[in-house]
C-alpha cells in the first residue's frame, strides 16, 4: 500500500488540567471540537501529573473546584492515562513541555504562561478564544 493511502496515526494531544474545566466552565465539548478543529483523529492524552493536580483539587479544595475537578476526573476518562516518571521533581508544566516535545505532540491548555513558552519551543497549543471556540497557535 503507498504510503500516502495508509491511513494516519491519531494526532496526540496532551491535555492541561485547565482544558477540562473549560468543558465545565464554558459548555463546550472539548472533545468534539478538537476533532473538528483538527480534522482528523485524536488521541487525547491526560499525563499522570495533570491527573494527580486534579485528584488533589478533587480532595482538598473549595466545595466548587472539588466539584468541577471531580467532574474533570470523569471526563479524563476519555483520555489516555500515561504514567510519567518525575524523578527531577519538575512542575506539572515542566512535564507537559518535556513530554509534547519528545512526543512532538500538540498540546490543549488555556494557561497563558504554559502557552507562550510551548509557542517558544514551536509546539502547538489548543486554546480557548473569546470563551466559546477552540483555536490554535502552530500547525500540527
Amino acid at each position: 500500500m503507498p504510503s500516502s493511502l495508509k491511513p494516519k496515526e491519531p494526532l496526540k494531544v496532551i491535555l492541561d488540567s485547565n482544558a477540562l474545566f473549560a468543558q465545565i466552565e464554558l459548555k463546550i465539548d472539548i472533545f468534539e471540537e478538537v476533532k473538528r478543529l483538527l480534522n482528523r483523529n485524536i488521541e487525547f492524552v491526560l499525563l499522570s501529573p495533570v491527573k494527580n493536580e486534579l485528584e488533589l483539587l478533587a480532595a482538598k479544595d473549595s466545595p466548587k473546584i472539588r466539584r468541577e475537578a471531580a467532574y474533570a476526573l470523569k471526563l479524563s476518562k476519555k483520555c489516555n492515562c500515561v504514567a510519567v516518571e518525575n524523578s527531577e521533581k519538575l512542575s506539572t508544566d515542566d512535564v507537559i513541555i518535556k513530554v509534547s516535545k519528545a512526543w512532538n505532540s500538540t498540546v490543549f491548555t488555556n494557561d497563558r504562561q504554559l502557552r507562550k513558552r510551548l509557542k517558544d519551543i514551536s509546539v502547538p497549543v489548543i486554546y480557548v478564544r473569546q470563551k466559546s471556540r477552540l483555536d490554535i497557535d502552530g500547525l500540527t
